[in-house]
């Protein structure tokens, strides 16, 4: 059974799954969803069309589903969907769908730091951290694991791979391909994020591997095209192989740009 504070504003049609707590001040509308075990802290505020998994931490001021700050939002139905596990901290705001894609996506075990924006139609997904501050305008991806650094903006439509580590302060306005560092200003290519693949298990052998189609890439002065067909003819396929090209072969706004050296570590 929820867990309401008398003084919290929860529709009677919204549905609460088992152990749920909604604090003091706290807001629920009626098309809405939370699931088992999900904390509501004191003066969130949960618009319709919100779907929040289990175990989830909503802290005060965030505001999740709010109506999607595009002038072609036309009050069409969509959703803001929260998966499991995932953390919201103070004043994030999650904006949900348009006619679009109709749902704005955050994955499971996520955490979104203080002051974080997600935009309508973004696609985050699991294990992904978005640091204080983070601003994501509209359409955006982020794949797994993927780290932004605190005040990072994100242009619409932008592409971030898994793994990757932004530096704070950086400002993304073309595609950031899997397992990489980005930064500096202009925003490029400064590396393969390393620590962090070593601490979700790659082995040496791999992470090398990596480095290698990445040096092909970004740091032997070619044609994106030509480094493709080169890394397709030197190494195996293999997992990490396949997510690079596929990465580069669908990007649309085009590659963040790389440096000539032979520090990549």
């Amino acid at each position: 059974m929820a867990q309401i504070h008398p003084l919290a504003n929860v529709h009677k049609d919204a549905k609460l799954g088992e152990n749920v707590i909604v604090e003091a001040f706290a807001t629920v509308e009626a098309d809405t969803e939370i699931g088992d075990g999900t904390w509501i802290g004191p003066n969130a505020v949960i618009f319709n069309g919100a779907r929040i998994g289990k175990n989830c931490k909503i802290f005060p001021g965030a505001i999740i589903s709010g109506i999607p700050q595009d002038l072609k939002f036309e009050g069409e139905t969509s959703y803001a969907i929260i998966g499991d596990n995932t953390t919201i901290r103070e004043f994030v705001t999650v904006n949900r769908g348009t006619k679009s894609k109709g749902k704005t996506i955050i994955g499971n075990n996520c955490l979104l730091m203080a002051y974080v924006h997600v935009a309508h139609d973004c696609i985050i997904g699991n294990h992904v951290i978005l640091v204080n501050s983070v601003q994501i305008a509209g359409e955006v991806e982020i794949d797994d694991w993927a780290v932004l650094g605190g005040t990072t903006a994100v242009h619409q439509f932008v592409k971030i791979g898994k793994h990757v580590m932004v530096q704070g302060g950086s400002k993304l306005n073309q595609d950031v391909p899997p397992y990489v560092r980005a930064g500096r200003d202009p925003v490029q290519y400064y590396g393969v994020n390393s620590i962090g693949l070593r601490r979700r298990g790659f082995t040496n052998e791999q992470i090398r591997h990596i480095q290698d189609m990445y040096r092909i890439l970004f740091q032997q002065g070619r044609s994106v095209k030509k480094a493709v067909e080169i890394i397709e003819k030197q190494f195996e396929p293999s997992e990490e192989r396949e997510e690079i090209l596929n990465f580069v072969r669908n990007s649309e706004r085009g590659l963040i740009k790389g440096f000539r050296s032979d520090n990549d570590n």
